[in-house]
């Protein structure tokens, strides 16, 4: 059972809101709200799994409280503005509902929040293991495991970054530096500014480029004397 709250200052909007969740067996109502000061108060009394929350509302708005907000509970967007929709998303909002919201549509968001907290949960409880052989990126409308022997190489593009892997490409909004400092500096290697490799699925090196299946990535002057020495001294055989 997911305990949601509803914070809009429309007091149309709550009550469509709540007959929705009265619909949903898995969705239960422990309070509501009609700005975000109330929200705090509501997060401080109870357990909050998810809030819909509207944008424009008085005292702060919505998105102002996202940014400020320490570790808040799973949000989703419940707004007549669809402008704040990538900003939001930038914010890890789980969804982002135009009003009019149908029930069609406001079942399918609480789903994915169903899902979700079934992941964390699962997450939570699962044994604990030395070293994580996974991680999840936000795709669009969804969570994507991605598991890091499956990695090829990483791609920066202004603020995003795309990963290839032997199942695919996925595209998230991260920077190259975050992602490279998660990974497994035995495992990663920096070849440019824009690119990380995976060393083991290097296949071969011609003039300044790394060959992995189809792929060609570049090797930039500055990182050039680093793959050589991390990837080909020591197990280069010669006469």
């Amino acid at each position: 059972m997911l305990k949601c709250v509803i914070i809009d200052d429309e007091p149309l909007a709550r009550e469509c809101i709540a007959n929705y969740v009265k619909e949903v067996d898995f969705l239960q109502l422990v309070g509501t709200g009609s700005n975000p000061v109330e929200l705090t108060s509501l997060l401080h009394e109870q357990q909050v799994d998810l809030v819909f929350l509207d944008i424009q509302m008085p005292v702060i708005n919505g998105i102002e409280f996202l940014k400020m907000a320490q570790n808040p509970p799973m949000v989703i967007i419940t707004t007549a503005y669809p402008s704040y929709a990538l900003e939001g998303f930038q914010l890890d909002v789980l969804d982002y509902m135009v009003k009019p919201i149908t029930f069609n549509r406001f079942f399918k968001g609480v789903s994915k929040a169903k899902d979700y907290h079934q992941l964390l949960m699962r997450s939570a409880t699962a044994q604990p293991k030395t070293e994580a052989d996974h991680f999840f990126i936000k795709c669009d409308y969804k969570y994507e495991r991605i598991y890091f022997d499956d990695i090829l190489y990483v791609q920066a593009m202004q603020n995003y970054i795309t990963l290839y892997t032997t199942k695919g490409k996925y595209m998230t909004l991260l920077y190259l530096k975050n992602v490279e400092e998660k990974l497994d500096k035995q495992a990663f290697i920096r070849v440019h500014k824009s690119f990380i490799v995976a060393v083991s699925k290097i296949e071969s090196i011609e003039n300044n480029e790394i060959i992995i299946q189809s792929f060609r990535i570049p090797i930039s002057r500055n990182y050039h004397e680093e793959v050589i020495g991390r990837v080909v001294n020591g197990k280069l055989w010669k006469k």
